[in-house]
């Protein structure tokens, strides 16, 4: 009897070890909660981290971001989250490389490839560039648009100046700002605030979906579409490097084996999926899709030339062989 109970509790303290061994991580996802980002993608992450740690990792999403989009490195840096989705054009002055996918007229309406294609050109050439986080993943989002809130499209660099234009925050701010426009500027997910109330009379860098998503389509006229993808942006996913260290290597590699561009991969997909589904809503949008004049769109990519030439100064002093890296970038989305 006493032999039985000994092993009974050696049974329940190894349960409750067991127990206190399992990692809790904490997902933040900035988005809306309703997102596909936030309750597809990342909850989906967050189940194959469980199935190949065995359960040894776990983790959840808070219902409402704790952070605003800007400070998402902050918040891991800082211990508040684990782990967080960081758009890279708002820490340019910490990270380089990954805006190799957000150089104009660089990309494909495939962010699917674009991921993939970021995630090999990050491990090749810019894979330790993230010093205080542990980097998880990278991935790239379908190519924005330029759009008119106007019966007026906008089809014309003479078109452009003469408008106040939303844009998304880095280069296509400063593009648009170079070329004359007023230009208002704030992370995708204020965007509707700006838009829907009139500030503006067009909006440039959002994607299809989000145009949906940010609920933008009853302001918004018609579309202007480049032969060439005008803009992608892409975003890195990192974790604490704190709690990094809490989960074994064999964990760790496990949980890289499901990150990664397999991660990035998932991002891109959905958002091609999404995207494709808003392009079908714009006719009953009222949503007029319009070609590109074909001198507009050459004197857009002759006037964009200026954020290449300085990213590849920059990501160059950085340490990073931009040239060689921006070629092998573009070479992955060629193959």
């Amino acid at each position: 009897m006493k032999t039985k109970l000994v092993l009974s509790a050696l049974a329940l303290t190894m349960t409750a070890s067991m127990a206190q061994a399992k990692t809790r991580i904490l997902v933040n996802c900035f988005w809306p909660s309703s997102h596909f980002a936030c309750s597809e993608v990342l909850p989906h992450w967050l189940d194959e981290v469980k199935r190949v740690t065995d359960g040894r990792v776990v983790g959840n999403i808070p219902p409402k971001s704790v952070a605003p989009p800007p400070e998402q490195l902050a918040s891991v840096d800082k211990g508040i989250v684990d782990v967080a989705v960081q758009f890279n054009g708002l820490i340019q002055n910490r990270v380089k490389g990954p805006l190799v996918a957000m150089q104009p007229f660089t990309g494909l309406r495939n962010a699917e490839k674009m991921s993939r294609a970021l995630w090999a050109t990050n491990r090749k050439f810019f894979a330790d560039e993230f010093e205080t986080v542990e980097l998880l993943s990278q991935f790239v989002i379908s190519p924005g648009e330029l759009y008119s809130q106007t019966d007026m499209p906008i089809n014309s660099i003479d078109d452009l100046a003469s408008r106040k234009i939303w844009a998304l925050p880095g280069p296509l701010a400063a593009i648009t700002k170079k070329l004359g426009s007023g230009v208002v500027s704030s992370p995708a997910v204020k965007s509707n605030e700006i838009i829907s109330r009139g500030v503006v009379d067009g909006h440039l860098g959002l994607d299809p979906q989000a145009v949906q998503a940010f609920q933008l389509m009853p302001y918004t006229k018609s579309v202007t579409v480049f032969d060439k993808a005008l803009y992608s942006t892409s975003f890195s996913v990192f974790i604490n490097q704190d709690k990094w260290a809490e989960i074994s290597a064999e964990d760790q590699a496990a949980i890289m084996s499901v990150s990664g561009d397999i991660l990035g991969a998932a991002f891109g997909a959905r958002w091609d999926k999404a995207a494709a589904g808003a392009q079908a809503a714009y006719a009953d949008a009222g949503i007029d899709v319009v070609q590109a004049d074909p001198a507009f769109e050459n004197a857009l990519i002759k006037a964009s030339g200026f954020v290449t030439e300085d990213w590849l100064k920059a990501a160059g002093e950085a340490g990073i062989d931009s040239a060689a890296a921006l070629d092998f970038y573009k070479a992955e989305l060629a193959k």
